[in-house]
């Protein structure tokens, strides 16, 4: 994976602004419903969001900065002092239970055979055509299991899609993402993880799938919020105007004397139902907007009603 400044094409002093900006600018050119011919465009947004996800989180980016995580987000191992750290040197990792739907895995280092770290007999023995040292009557031990990330952009993970996962070690696998999948869910791959000895079967892949970012809307379990700009006439005698969701542009109704900050809510139009779960909601957040270059008959009504029909927002603070 590239470095995340090269992608976003921004400096290393680069301030938040500038990174958000430079991200907001590549996030739109390649996005996948702009670039519908272009087959390179959904991995070249992927490549943005995910530097984005590094650089554009204050805390990833000082890690990063450090050196403490490399561009995939991994934590980055100085050394294992030969690879050993005792006796046993490295046996691999352990799996365990984890938080709420989530699977923990830790590194084992140490250890002798006898509490289950690597045992050169149980390879020789395999090398000349013999089974494993073990038990009698053990049942063969299975493959390790391996772990992924998957970033997809919003509307896959809406509607469906694919993402390409590399795996440890270098092996690329097409993994199919379902339709109103949540942000953090793991898809288990049965038999592509890590080989097991002869006899045994493979272990899994477990792929976690995150949500990219995108340039408007966000994600909040399964319902979307959205930052609407709106005229101060829209805003003022209300109307009908054009808002973008994720099944497309829907005709939503901004009641008269709406203020900037007033949510209104699209039911049903968050993330899809999936697995059990009811289609989430989008959250529509009205933002006043005054022309970018006020003319002179615009700043003489401002002038207007601030002699005339005065008031103060700010009171009650």
């Amino acid at each position: 994976m590239r470095d995340p400044y090269e992608v976003l094409g921004v400096a290393r002093t680069a301030s938040a602004a500038d990174i958000k900006k430079a991200y907001r600018q590549l996030a739109k050119k390649f996005h996948p419903d702009r670039n519908k011919n272009d087959p390179k465009a959904a991995s070249r947004f992927a490549e943005i969001n995910s530097a984005y996800e590094i650089v554009g989180d204050e805390e990833k980016k000082a890690k990063f900065d450090r050196g403490e995580i490399g561009p995939d987000g991994k934590p980055r191992f100085s050394g294992f002092e030969g690879f050993g750290g005792g006796p046993g040197g490295f046996s691999g990792f352990s799996r365990g239970p984890g938080g709420p739907g989530a699977t923990h895995y830790e590194f084992n280092f140490g250890g002798d055979a006898a509490r289950g770290g690597f045992d050169p007999s149980d390879i020789l023995s395999e090398l000349f055509g013999g089974a494993p040292r073990r038990g009698r009557g053990a049942p063969p031990r299975r493959g390790d299991d391996v772990v992924a990330t998957a970033t997809v952009p919003l509307e896959a993970a809406a509607h469906g899609g694919s993402a390409r996962v590399l795996l440890p070690g270098g092996r690329a696998l097409d993994v199919t993402i379902p339709a109103g999948i949540d942000d953090g869910q793991q898809i288990r791959l049965r038999g592509q993880g890590q080989p097991g000895p002869v006899g045994a079967e493979a272990g899994d892949a477990i792929i976690t799938v995150r949500i990219a970012s995108h340039p408007y809307f966000r994600v909040e379990g399964r319902d979307l919020r959205l930052d609407l700009p709106v005229t101060l006439y829209e805003a003022t005698l209300g109307g009908k105007i054009a808002a973008p969701t994720l099944a497309g542009r829907v005709e939503l109704t901004i009641p008269p004397g709406s203020n900037g900050g007033r949510v209104l809510r699209l039911r049903g139009k968050g993330l899809p139902a999936h697995d059990g779960k009811p289609a989430g909601d989008l959250y529509v957040h009205l933002k006043l907007m005054a022309p970018e270059r006020p003319d002179a008959e615009y700043e003489a009504l401002m002038n207007k009603w601030r002699a005339e029909k005065p008031y103060d927002p700010r009171k009650d603070m």
